[in-house]
Formats: C-alpha cells, sequence, structure tokens
C-alpha cells in the first residue's frame, strides 16, 4: 500500500508518535524489530519557530529509519504554516499533525486533541499545514472530544478534502484519556465510509499478536499503530507482522536478545543525548526490557540509580548470568500510560 508516494507492506505495522519515547535510539530499536513506519516525538510548533533547542533536536532523523514522520502540533494557522515549512527543510518522508494529544498541558494551549472542540479549526489548521508543505500530511487524532461529540467521520472526511494523505485514529476521546478499552468500531465505520480513499490505521490497547490479526479482520484497517506496548518491548512489531503472516507466535526473545537490545539501546541512547541525559532517558525502559524475570528488582534498581554506562552494561551482564537458561514466557503486554508523567 501507498501513503502519496510512500511504498508501504500491505498490512504495515505504524510505530506511534510518543513524547520523551520516541527518539532516534528508541526509533532505531523499534525499525530493527519490524516497525514499519516511524514517528518523532511530537514537536511544538510555537518552538520551532522560536528555534527552541530542544524542539529542533527532535527534528534528527537518519536515512536508516525511514520511511520516517515528523510529527508537529499547534493551535494556530500561521505557526502552523511556518513550522510545516521548517520540517519540510529537513526532508522526512511525511509531515504529521497531531490532534490527538489528551496531556492537560497541551489541550490547555488549544492544540493537540484541545482541537477536537472545534472541527471547523481543525480543518483550518490542516488545510495550512498541507498548503505550506511538499510532503504527504497525515493527522493523528481521537474519536472525539467526549461521549457527546464522537464526530471522527466528519473529521475523516473534511480532513481528506483539504489533502491529507492518510488518517491514524485512536479509539477513544480526548475525555477517557486512557480509561477503559478502546472502541474501534468507529474505526470501522470511517474504513467503511464510500467516501473515505486513503488510508486509515487503527491504534489503541494492541499489546499481543492475536489481538493485531483479530481486529485487523474485524475493523478492516489499512494498518496499525503501535505505541504504549512498543516501550521496552520492540519485538512487538515482528510478532505481529509474523503471527498475520503465519497464524503462528514466535518465541518471545531469548534473555540474551534483551540484554543485547537493552544494551544497543543505551548506547544509541548515551551517543545521541550524551551520557547524563541518556542515561536518564533510559530508566523508563528497564522495566519492560527485564519484565518476567522473577525477584528483578534488586537489579532494576541499580540500573536505574546508576549513572555509569560501563556500570549498567555490567549490571546488565550480572542480569544474563543469573538468570542463564530461563525462559520468559509469552504474557500480554502492561500498557503503562506514560502520559501521567509527560514532560507536557
Amino acid at each position: 500500500m501507498k501513503i502519496a508516494n510512500i511504498e508501504l507492506p500491505d498490512f504495515p505495522l505504524l510505530l506511534a508518535p510518543m513524547e520523551d519515547v520516541t527518539d532516534p535510539p528508541f526509533r532505531a530499536v523499534c525499525k530493527e524489530n519490524g516497525a514499519d513506519l516511524l514517528y518523532t516525538e511530537f514537536i511544538s510548533s510555537g518552538g520551532l519557530i522560536r528555534d527552541a533547542i530542544k524542539c529542533k533536536r527532535k527534528l534528527d532523523i537518519f536515512d536508516n529509519e525511514r520511511p520516517v514522520g515528523i510529527q508537529i502540533f499547534g493551535g494556530d494557522e500561521e505557526s502552523l504554516s511556518l513550522a510545516s515549512r521548517i520540517v519540510d527543510a529537513t526532508n522526512p518522508d511525511l509531515l504529521d499533525i497531531n490532534f490527538g494529544c489528551p496531556v492537560k498541558g497541551i489541550v490547555a494551549q488549544g492544540a493537540g486533541s484541545g482541537v477536537l472542540k472545534d472541527i471547523d479549526l481543525m480543518v483550518r489548521l490542516t488545510a495550512a499545514c498541507v498548503k505550506a508543505t511538499s510532503l504527504p500530511v497525515t493527522v493523528k487524532t481521537r474519536l472525539g472530544w467526549d461521549e457527546n461529540s464522537r464526530n471522527i467521520e466528519e473529521v475523516a472526511e473534511r480532513l481528506q478534502d483539504v489533502g491529507i494523505a492518510a488518517l491514524s485514529i485512536h479509539g477513544r476521546t480526548r475525555m477517557q484519556m486512557y480509561k477503559g478499552e478502546a472502541d474501534w468500531s468507529l474505526i470501522a465505520q470511517v474504513k467503511n465510509n464510500p467516501r473515505i480513499h486513503i488510508p486509515i490505521f487503527g491504534n489503541g490497547d494492541i499489546n499481543t499478536p492475536q489481538k493485531a490479526l483479530a481486529y485487523k479482520n474485524r475493523y478492516g484497517v489499512d494498518g496499525i499503530m503501535i505505541g504504549r506496548a512498543a516501550i521496552g518491548y520492540p519485538w512487538i512489531f515482528r510478532e505481529v507482522a509474523h503471527y498475520i503472516k503465519t497464524g503462528e507466535m514466535l518465541a518471545p526473545p531469548t534473555l540474551e536478545e534483551r540484554v543485547a537490545v537493552c544494551k544497543y539501546h543505551l548506547q544509541k541512547s548515551v551517543a545521541w543525548k550524551g551520557p547524563k541525559a541518556g542515561i536518564y532517558d533510559m530508566r523508563k525502559h528497564y522495566f519492560q526490557y527485564l519484565k518476567g524475570l522473577p525477584n528483578i528488582k534488586a537489579f532494576r534498581s541499580r540500573l536505574v540509580l546508576s549513572t555509569d554506562p560501563m556500570e549498567i552494561e555490567s549490571v546488565l551482564d550480572e542480569v544474563q548470568s543469573a538468570y542463564a537458561g530461563f525462559e520468559i514466557p509469552h504474557s500480554p503486554i502492561e500498557l503503562v500510560n506514560y502520559h501521567e508523567n509527560c514532560p507536557m
């Protein structure tokens, strides 16, 4: 299938953009484990225009992670238009607009899922981005603001009319945050709408290969976007792809593979952010990398408290030695509500 001129597999698996998570080191491990399309952390349009250092750093993309999209957010047509031109100059494969982030600080700015309260504004913002860039423009959003305004079909039609190339839909409203179960039935309605001809990707609660295949068959989406399940478990992409293709479960990653990928992630993080920030950023990933190992708390505490990359790798070697031969069974991935600690 294609998003504009971007070639993708017949049923692509997308890495969802996640603030403070989908940086280049994390994207690298997901790409190597089967993610077909990657997205950056979301970037403030205002920050880009002000040349904020943190925002500009998020524009870093690398050829080995293509195709990759840069995601921006904002609630002002002019700033989103200018930010789109800045993104265009960095040459990603596509530009994505965030109309889905439910975090209070973003919503208070009239951005992210806050825009869901004003669909006319959402359309104007999207049109401004489409006009400002030569890149394919995609959108990630939610079903609506609340249960009384689940207007995603209208949104999909109107955004398609102003030129977006694909739409990713999280199956909750903004007011739900991450509570309850994602409702994919409205995503299916969008996909089955005869007016819709762009790819429609479903997002929300995919944490096993079995659920991915069941949702593919039940809701008929063009692909699946996976977010929280990939944190500390990038193998979810290859496992889902294999299960959809064969109906068989891949063996879970061995302990040796978990340790090796964790080390690789650490090395990438330190190389990109520097020792202090790179080590700090890795702390949120250790829980999932080592999940399923009994009595692992003492080792995990040492990993989190250490400030030396060599020491961390040494602790990981100890883990591998201490649990040699231990097989971690498959189990549904715990979907952590990482937005509770979102720096935005």
